[in-house]
Order: C-alpha cells, then sequence, then structure tokens
C-alpha cells in the first residue's frame, strides 16, 4: 500500500474521511442506497473531486455486495435478470463518461455532482411518486440507465435515477434493497475498471480508499439493524435533508470556485 495520500492529509483531515464513510454507511445500510452520494459530497468539501471520487470506490464495491448478496446468491441473480436491460446500459455508460474526469474542470464536476443530487432530495422530499406505464417501461428503463451511468462514471453516483425508476414501478421493499444492492456493484466493478484506466485510481488514492472500508462497512452494519427495527420513513427524510445541504455546499463551490 502506498500511503502518502494518507499522511499528507493529517489526523484531522483523515478522521474527517472515517466519520463520513461511517454515516455513508450507516445511511446504505438503512435506506439501501446513498453512500457515494454521502462520501462524493462530503470528501470533495475538501479533497479535490478526483481524490474524493476514487475514496468512495472499495467502500462502494464491497458495501454494495454485501447488500446485494444479503438475501442469497440465487436471490441477487433473479433480480438482475429482471433489470438487465437498465444494468447494461448503466455499464456501458459509466465506462465512456468516466473518462471524462480527469477533461472536465473541477467546477462543472462540483455543479455535475451537487444539482443532481440536491434536486433528487427535493423530490423525494416533497413526496413526488412518478408512476410508469407498462408500454413505456422499456424506455423509461433504458433512459433512466444512460442518465445514472453518464452521472456515475463522472461522479460515482447512479443511485437517484435508478431509486426513481424503481419507485415508479411500486416495488416491494425487500426487492428493491436486493436489485439496487445487484446494480450498484456492477457499477461500482464497472466504475473502479473504468477509473484504473482514466488514471484517477491510483496506488495512494486506492490506499485511502481501502482505508475507509472498515468505517463504511461498520456503519453499513449498524445501518441494516437500524432497517430492521426503525421506522424508515422519518429517517429517510432526515437523510434527504443531508443530502440537500451536502448537494447546495457542492453547488455553491462549482458557482464560486
Amino acid at each position: 500500500m502506498n500511503f502518502e495520500l494518507v499522511a499528507s492529509l493529517g489526523p484531522v483531515l483523515m478522521l474527517a474521511c472515517v466519520a463520513l464513510a461511517l454515516f455513508a454507511g450507516f445511511v446504505k445500510g438503512t435506506v439501501g442506497f446513498a453512500l457515494p452520494m454521502i462520501m462524493i459530497s462530503g470528501l470533495a468539501s475538501f479533497l479535490p473531486p478526483d481524490v474524493a471520487l476514487a475514496g468512495l470506490i472499495v467502500p462502494a464495491v464491497v458495501a454494495n455486495l454485501w447488500q446485494a448478496l444479503r438475501n442469497g446468491i440465487v436471490a441477487a441473480m433473479a433480480s438482475a435478470r429482471v433489470h438487465w436491460r437498465f444494468l447494461a446500459v448503466l455499464l456501458g455508460f459509466i465506462a465512456a463518461s468516466a473518462q471524462l474526469v480527469t477533461v472536465l474542470p473541477a467546477s462543472v464536476l462540483f455543479l455535475i455532482l451537487g444539482i443532481p443530487v440536491s434536486t433528487f432530495a427535493l423530490i423525494q422530499l416533497i413526496g413526488w411518486r412518478p408512476r410508469i406505464d407498462a408500454r413505456n417501461r422499456r424506455p423509461v428503463e433504458i433512459g433512466s440507465g444512460a442518465l445514472a451511468g453518464f452521472l456515475g462514471g463522472i461522479s460515482g453516483v447512479w443511485g437517484p435515477p435508478f431509486v426513481l425508476y424503481l419507485t415508479a414501478l411500486n416495488t416491494p421493499k425487500a426487492e428493491q434493497m436486493r436489485v439496487q444492492g445487484v446494480v450498484y456493484s456492477a457499477g461500482a466493478i464497472m466504475l473502479a475498471l473504468a477509473h484504473i484506466k482514466s488514471g484517477v485510481l491510483t496506488a495512494p488514492s486506492v490506499t485511502l480508499s481501502s482505508l475507509l472500508l472498515i468505517p463504511a462497512l461498520v456503519g453499513l452494519y449498524i445501518g441494516f439493524l437500524v432497517q430492521d427495527r426503525m421506522d424508515q420513513d422519518k429517517f429517510r427524510k432526515m437523510t434527504l435533508l443531508v443530502l440537500i445541504v451536502a448537494g447546495l455546499n457542492l453547488i455553491r463551490r462549482g458557482i464560486m470556485g
């Protein structure tokens, strides 16, 4: 492992990274998504966008695999078969758009990250629930996958379009949690491979990301316990408020530099 990046952060910033990973894992365990959104929003507040993106990749891969396989591999494979079109389009767009990270200026990246995060959270908070007619399912599925993949390759965040899509399909809670894990796992693995090629994922950034895995998994485990015992709707509203604040902060940085 290369600890050069970790050492340059110092104890205060490293502690902030660990706290963000713990909180992001906790939220994901409770509501099934938002680990990348929370980590990228928080890390990008004091790290360069490419380093912040690299930092979330290892926790995202492992946490999503855990979520996907929580009900067993057979159930996970069944969920993947149902949503294979979305998955295929998502992976293709992640691979393509990931190469833009080193080309786009930092201010544009902050806006690309901040606008979807805050918009998605606000839409969910005010209670808008779209419905998809069976005749329109395929084009909506493909369009949602393309949008999610484009945002995911650049920012590491591809959850919002997929969550909206699943909500519009009235997906049962257990199935929604499982299929989110399946799709996000595949997306996170593709993101890692794409950013090895783009140069974002380097030995120092992999070391940072690997160190953040432990607090993320601790938070995920606690979140799973909360999901089984607590009123999820109330906690989800609190989470959305946090995401709105985080997204607005990124928009501020994108506009003001």
